[in-house]
């Protein structure tokens, strides 16, 4: 029998170091022969991976040259692409939470809101919905495309403008811009080709893969936590640990006490731990997870 393959679109550029990173903590190896390569190696023999750039995930994968893809909701809208989305991934180049595009102008313009805007010009890559946004809110303008550099147009005073991918402003406030609207607030999924969604083993395969993404993804920014206490101190202890769900508790072969497991927020083990120790924890171990399968 042929060998299934699944084609996968990973994105290059912003998103490929964050995506190869999860790809890792899912039990994925992915690995580029050199920097300039567009065709990662994967330790998995079933999936074909090809690098491509997150605005033309999904016209490839609409058209069926790719059977998945991983790209922002943003540029699905943006290309009008009827595709499947399987899931939202929920992670950026820099964090866990969705992205926005928003509308910028110069500090002092005196442009305040996007009225001000009516017959003036303004640069994006997000083109299509730019325009959207513009004639839903009855304002007229000039939208162009940029191919980047977007802030220094509008300081240079070629654009009275942008409409620009943040997530936490910092760019922006760089070059002396504020916000005045967001125009979209996207995440990243997870999409099919339609024809191979339909196909039962391509569509095993990529519930698969979601399946220990969505995993990695749950396990960013938590740890896990072992401790020992005894029973007199249990309920103190307890009492103090924020679970992901109901701690796990197994009594130990000496007597009156018990061990305790459960997962936490990594940014809350620091204030944690002292506690714990003090309402009379014992052995206390902290330790990294790759996956949390809810």
């Amino acid at each position: 029998m042929k060998n299934q393959i699944l084609k996968l679109g990973l994105p290059k550029g912003s998103l490929q170091e964050a995506t190869f990173k999860m790809f890792k903590k899912a039990g994925f190896n992915l690995s580029l022969p050199s920097q300039r390569s567009y065709f990662p190696a994967i330790d998995d023999p079933q999936i074909q991976p090809v690098l491509l750039r997150s605005q033309e995930m999904s016209r490839y994968v609409q058209d069926g040259a790719l059977d998945c893809g991983i790209t922002g909701n943003d540029w699905i809208l943006e290309n009008k692409s009827d595709v499947v989305k399987i899931t939202d991934l929920v992670y950026s180049k820099q964090s866990l939470n969705k992205v926005r595009w928003v509308l910028a102008v110069p500090e002092g313009s005196g442009l305040r809101s996007i009225k001000d805007l009516e017959g003036r010009r303004v640069a994006t890559e997000l083109v299509n919905v730019t325009k959207e946004y513009f004639n839903k809110n009855k304002v007229k303008a000039e939208i162009e495309f940029s191919w980047g550099a977007t802030e220094v147009k509008v300081r240079s005073g070629l654009v009275d403008a942008i409409v620009e991918l943040t997530e936490t402003g910092s760019s922006l406030r760089e070059n002396k811009l504020q916000e005045i609207a967001t125009i979209l607030e996207s995440t990243t999924q997870f999409i099919a080709n339609k024809g191979a969604y339909k196909d039962s083993w391509k569509k095993s395969k990529m519930e698969q893969i979601v399946v220990l993404l969505k995993g990695a993804i749950a396990a960013e920014e938590k740890v896990g936590l072992k401790m020992n206490a005894r029973k007199t101190d249990l309920k103190k202890v307890i009492a103090l640990l924020p679970a992901l769900k109901n701690p796990t508790i197994s009594g130990l072969s000496q007597e009156g006490w018990f061990a305790i497991e459960t997962i936490i927020d990594e940014k809350v083990v620091r204030i944690l731990i002292p506690e714990l120790k003090k309402a009379g924890a014992e052995g206390i171990i902290e330790y990294p997870l790759n996956k949390v399968i809810y």
